[in-house]
């Protein structure tokens, strides 16, 4: 019994790091991408936090970002409805839904587990916070949002932009 938890201890040790490590890759990532991000979103009409709203027609928003997919501007969400995850993608012109895909495999899937897990103990939606991020930090735009279990309580990780001057911050949910 003793061996077993110490087994499951590490193993939810290996877990965290492993989601440390991805967090900390994915938000280099994003300051290395701001400035081409930057740019294209001159031709976005539409908000993160109008997208999060568009997409709630297929489920709970758990994530949200522009993105830059094969070289053109994409605003994608993830939401769940009925124990099952979907991206939907969000015309950023528009504001309308382009497509919505089931997440049934890989790392899309455990991405949107864990934002699932997140959001199952949050207490305001991604949009709220959002909009409360940006009121916080003037000139700043939300380019993605993304629930996320932080030392058991539920929280935002949200990178923002101003120009191409990028800034991540957190928030209760």
């Amino acid at each position: 019994m003793k061996f077993t938890s110490i087994a499951l201890a590490a193993l939810v040790f290996a877990a965290t790091g492993q989601a440390h490590e991805n967090e900390a890759k994915e938000k280099a990532e994003a300051a290395k991408n701001a400035p081409a991000l930057a740019t294209a979103m001159r031709e976005a009409s539409v908000s993160l936090a109008s997208g999060l709203s568009a997409s709630e027609s297929e489920g709970t928003p758990i994530s949200g970002k522009f993105e830059l997919e094969n070289g053109k501007l994409q605003l994608s969400v993830y939401t769940m409805k009925d124990g099952k995850f979907f991206e939907v993608v969000v015309d950023h012109k528009t504001g309308k839904i382009a497509k919505t895909e089931p997440i049934t495999s890989g790392e899309d899937l455990e991405a949107a587990k864990n934002q699932a897990a997140g959001m199952a103990k949050a207490t305001h939606s991604l949009r709220d916070v959002v909009a409360k991020a940006e009121q916080a930090n003037a000139g700043y735009h939300a380019v993605s949002v993304t629930a996320e279990l932080e030392g058991g309580a539920a929280e935002a990780d949200l990178s923002l932009l101003k120009g191409a001057q990028s800034k991540h911050v957190e928030e209760k949910l």
